[in-house]
């Protein structure tokens, strides 16, 4: 199943040789583990740690305009489905956490005041899928949690709730107004209409939509949680659009996979759409797969070219904003928090990081360096992670979940010419005893070790913000929208930013609201798992951030879309 490209003995001692070289220069990396992946790539092909494994495709194929495969597409039968199952993963927390005393180090990059500057202002603001919502295609069963994906184009707005799809105009020179449901709700694999296999027949959560500005195309990642049979693998299926219009053609493609893809986070980077995976809420090993871009573009035959992490936190990919590349031949970078919360390690004063070193003419130069770790301000997870009873809300013991052991999506990249720049967030606890966004800006300079360029945890209150997407736009502002909540106000959306020469790690504009929630969610603990910040392409200015919450009455959560642009941000020009 696993495809290898032979090398020559020669091609394969100067491939050794350079990279033993290298790696003894490279103060942070051992010079063992590198040559042993050269080796092992082209003799171990399994899916276990050390070494590259090349994942040829299954099946590829160009699909009929999405709005033709609406209604192509049939519901498997309720009995093709086998859910992965797993036993024992994080405790469910039974009662209301016990907070961490935070120490004084941390305390000390906490912001305990809203920013002096005045709110940006909602340019646009409209309700997306969930209670109440309807389009051309039908309302959209929403369940929990809401696992929020959201990317923007130049005319549309393409949303994923669960595994459902809604596409909405954007104002611009196609639509007078933002918000209009064009097409949707429908079950994300209806992209895999006529396609066949699992991507078409196994319905899943956990799909995620990105915009691809540099091609100008839609990417989709719908991850298969259900086996068509016991023996059967798993499956990671990707729709690339042929075009700029998300209702139109695709390219489609089936990956097999032997180990449970979840949590899925793509990210775009030149050359390749890379996709972190875990294998579960009970086994410490995660997955980073690069699938290859340029094929997937021209609807070529396509392969991943992945690696295994065993003992790591969920991993982020650096997601490139704008149209500004990162320099010729620049390794993805991948991010993740550390602690392990299934060895009850709840804090770390670090962030762990690798290089992904991707070659598709000689997968046996492919290389995954790391780990390096970024001394950071210590954190401790925002109640102790995830499936926590964490947040309180008014009128009901259910609190929510909080997912505070693991950065956030997007993990955003940003060339700003004279300097690269990622931001991450994810949650923490605070020294109010509440939940606050801890963000960072790393410097990114070549392959020497990236740097803090500023942190802050923004905590005005003692009130909960969890769940946080950041984005930088092309001036260097960065925003970021989170869920708030606590004991005395019901759960809904808010964004807060800082502009590029503000006072180092401070969210100076205070923050704006997106959704007052009205009442609170009592049917389960689970809340969103994710959201997303997404820049708009059309001006490179613009924040759109999607969250939920819950209207007056309603047990069940709607969403809600918005858009800021921040003080003197006006559209880029090309570089």
């Amino acid at each position: 199943m696993h495809n290898r490209l032979a090398a020559t003995n020669q091609e394969l001692r100067e491939t050794v040789a350079r990279r033993l070289l290298r790696g003894c220069l490279c103060s942070l990396f051992a010079c063992l583990p590198l040559y042993a992946s050269a080796v092992a790539a082209q003799t171990a092909p399994e899916w276990t740690a050390g070494h590259v494994i090349v994942n040829p495709t299954v099946h590829f194929d160009q699909s009929q305009p999405l709005t033709a495969m609406a209604t192509m597409w049939k519901a498997p039968a309720p009995s093709n489905r086998v859910r992965h199952v797993t036993e024992g993963g994080p405790p469910e927390v039974t009662a209301g956490p016990t907070m961490a005393k935070i120490p004084a180090t941390a305390a000390a990059i906490e912001q305990t005041a809203q920013g002096p500057e005045p709110s940006p202002a909602l340019l646009s603001s409209f309700d997306g899928m969930g209670e109440g919502f309807t389009g051309p295609q039908g309302p959209a069963e929403g369940r929990n949690p809401s696992d929020n994906s959201l990317a923007v184009g130049p005319d549309e707005i393409v949303q994923i709730v669960n595994s459902h799809l809604a596409v909405y105009s954007k104002q611009g020179k196609t639509y007078p107004a933002s918000g209009k449901v064009l097409f949707g709700a429908v079950v994300t694999n209806t992209l895999f209409a006529g396609f066949g296999g699992p991507c078409e027949q196994q319905v899943s959560g956990d799909a995620v939509v990105r915009y691809d500005q540099l091609a100008q195309r839609w990417l989709f990642v719908v991850p298969i949680f259900r086996r068509p049979a016991p023996d059967a693998p798993y499956a990671m299926c990707y729709a690339v659009s042929t075009g700029p219009s998300p209702l139109g053609s695709y390219y489609r493609y089936e990956f097999a996979r032997p180990l449970f893809p979840d949590y899925p986070r793509p990210a775009i980077w030149p050359d390749g759409y890379y996709v972190p995976t875990s294998t579960g809420d009970t086994v410490i090993q995660k997955h980073i797969c690069a699938a290859d871009r340029d094929a997937m573009l021209h609807g070529k035959a396509a392969s991943e070219q992945c690696f295994l992490i065993d003992g790591v936190n969920f991993l982020n990919a650096a997601d490139v904003d704008g149209t500004r590349l990162p320099p010729h031949g620049a390794p993805e970078v991948i991010l993740a928090a550390g602690g392990t919360q299934l060895h009850q390690q709840f804090e770390d004063d670090a962030i762990t990081a690798w290089r992904d070193f991707i070659d598709w003419k000689h997968p046996e130069r492919s290389h995954l360096d790391g780990p390096q770790r970024i001394a950071v301000a210590p954190y401790h997870y925002l109640c102790d992670g995830q499936l926590s009873k964490c947040v309180p809300q008014p009128g009901t013991e259910i609190r929510l979940d909080a997912q505070g052991d693991k950065l956030m999506q997007r993990l955003s990249y940003r060339n700003l010419g004279s300097k690269q720049f990622i931001v991450a967030a994810h949650s923490v606890d605070t020294g109010a005893n509440g939940g606050g966004v801890r963000w960072y800006q790393f410097q990114v300079d070549g392959n020497s070790p990236l740097k803090v360029a500023q942190q802050g945890t923004y905590a005005p209150d003692g009130g909960f913000r969890w769940m946080p997407s950041i984005a930088m736009d092309h001036k260097g502002d960065i925003g970021v929208g989170y869920s708030f909540g606590d004991s005395a106000t019901f759960v809904g959306q808010r964004f807060a930013a800082r502009m590029a020469g503000d006072h180092p790690g401070s969210m100076t504009l205070h923050e704006s609201v997106l959704a007052d929630g009205k009442a609170a969610q009592a049917s389960t603990l689970r809340w969103e798992d994710y959201t997303t910040l997404a820049l708009d392409p059309s001006d490179d200015c613009t924040f759109w951030y999607v969250g939920d919450y819950l209207k007056a009455g309603k047990d069940h959560y709607s969403t809600r879309i918005g858009a800021w642009r921040l003080p003197g941000c006006a559209a880029a020009r090309k570089p």
